[in-house]
């Protein structure tokens, strides 16, 4: 099952991963999107205790198939932290495993929080490294979220470019296609007609 997320920087769900037998597992994921060079934390906390019948491991990929994180058998609080070096969507992917023996029936309570670029820095350290009022932090973690947005807007007017030179494209090409379609039935209309005229004439028919 994959459920897609909001294109936004922060957000908290609450997933019951059931323990499904090994072979025949389904995964539960999270999609959500990320522009390059921004980093992304992903916090987890689960319940449960090792040894409990299940085993409860996790992916982070994304879609061009790099993978950040798979941690297993989790238990408690786990932290993720990856900076992507290109524009794409990421999963966040669950999984629990039955473990030989159990019954069916048990599953684990996932608390997931992904934190995206500004929200993801740890502010704090931030303000006593570089001895930063309180009112400055807030002022350059704003500045920071502007610039995810116009970098954000940025990537959309690219793709918007590509995709309306890619649709004129395609609408040339079926123009010509239909040109040539034309062209090539209108000449085989016209040797039809040659060669009806001549057969009736070979056989003295007209």
């Amino acid at each position: 099952m994959v459920l897609i997320g909001n294109i936004a920087p922060v957000y908290g769900l609450k997933l019951i991963v059931n323990a499904q037998a090994k072979g025949h597992i389904t995964p539960r994921c999270i999609r959500n999107f990320v522009s390059r060079e921004t980093l992304v934390v992903v916090n987890v906390k689960t319940d449960g205790q090792k040894g409990d019948g299940q085993v409860l491991g996790m992916s982070v990929i994304d879609s061009l198939g790099n993978e950040y994180a798979r941690p297993k058998d989790i238990v408690g609080d786990i932290k993720v932290a990856f900076t992507p070096h290109n524009d794409a969507a990421f999963d966040v992917c669950f999984e629990n495993v039955l473990t030989t023996g159990q019954h069916y029936g048990l599953n684990r309570e996932v608390d997931l929080d992904i934190d995206i670029g500004a929200d993801a820095r740890d502010w704090n350290a931030v303000a006593q490294s570089e001895k930063l009022k309180p009112m400055e932090v807030e002022l350059r973690r704003i500045e920071e979220s502007i610039d995810e947005i116009v970098n954000r807007m940025d990537y959309l007017k690219a793709r918007e470019y590509k995709l309306r030179d890619t649709n004129e494209s395609t609408n040339d090409r079926v123009k010509f296609f239909a040109i040539g379609t034309l062209v090539s039935l209108l000449g085989l209309s016209i040797w039809q007609v040659a060669y009806l005229r001549q057969y009736f004439r070979s056989k003295h028919l007209i």
